[in-house]
């Protein structure tokens, strides 16, 4: 999960949890307070980065009392793109809605790879999705292109769609390509898969902010976190056109079981590493 502030932040910015508050959160401040006021309650909770996300809330409250609400959130340990409502991703403000998975800023790398290796897309389809956000952000970097997106969650289609509809893509609700229209078979050229690829005996080790306000569906990737790219490779080949590239999120532990599961399925893999951002892409591509 990424340590960057942001929002983007959150995944791990909290190093424990102990709430200020000794009252209710809008007697706590008598008048706007200062950024250092602000970053010194989130530091007393815990926060690592105090100072840049004092600056979010203060810049996103009106009053002191909505001040006051949105600090006793993260307080309490809600990630800070759900406190704030959105999260920043590739240089866009993507909505997140409770409980939705918050883009990685080291998602931002699948999106690079993704536009280098196939810069003339034309359809792009984003699965597990969550809020949208690597689909949109390729359409903001390619240009115009027919966009399609899936979940398997309800709330995280509902967001998805919010994201997606600037840029006239399509979020379908379901289970993988199970989700998908027919049409798109043999027509993909890029299909970003960011699967769940947390081993499962490995979900209790995630930050309080991971574990407790995103879905587990959108975490837990089963034994060994495979599963779902498993699926989603065996069924690739079908739906890309020629040339087309599937990518997907894994861990660099996981990178030489992930090359094979793509192998496997037909598909030429090499592995793609940003050491900056500490994120590993695998990517299949159908020749």
């Amino acid at each position: 999960m990424p340590t960057s502030p942001s929002p983007s932040p959150s995944s791990s910015s909290f190093s424990s949890f102990s709430s200020p508050f000794s009252s209710s959160p809008s007697s706590f401040f008598s008048g706007l307070p200062s950024r250092a006021q602000v970053a010194a309650v989130l530091r007393t909770a815990g926060c690592v980065f105090a100072e840049e996300e004092a600056e979010l809330l203060l810049a996103d409250a009106r009053t002191p009392d909505e001040l006051a609400a949105l600090v006793a959130r993260r307080v309490a340990g809600l990630p800070l793109e759900q406190v704030l409502g959105w999260a920043e991703f590739h240089g866009l403000r993507i909505a997140v809605e409770p409980g939705v998975f918050v883009p990685r800023r080291r998602t931002e790398f699948l999106v690079d790879q993704a536009a280098a290796r196939v810069p003339d897309a034309s359809v792009v389809v984003d699965l597990c999705c969550g809020s949208g956000a690597v689909g949109v952000a390729l359409a903001a970097v390619l240009g115009p292109l027919e966009l399609h997106a899936a979940d398997i969650d309800p709330v995280a289609v509902r967001c998805a769609r919010r994201n997606a509809a600037p840029v006239n893509g399509t979020v379908h609700t379901g289970d993988l390509f199970a989700a998908l229209p027919g049409e798109l078979r043999g027509r993909v050229d890029i299909l970003a898969a960011n699967v769940p690829y947390v081993p499962t005996r490995e979900i209790g080790l995630l930050p309080p902010e991971a574990r407790e306000h995103e879905s587990l569906i959108a975490l837990d990737g089963g034994a060994d976190g495979l599963d779902v790219l498993r699926r989603v490779a065996a069924e690739a080949p079908a739906w890309l056109a020629p040339g087309g590239c599937l990518l997907a999120e894994t861990s660099g532990r996981q990178a030489p079981k992930a090359l094979a599961v793509l192998a496997r399925a037909g598909l030429t893999a090499c592995l793609a590493v940003s050491e900056d951002l500490c994120a590993h892409v695998v990517v299949g591509t159908r020749q």
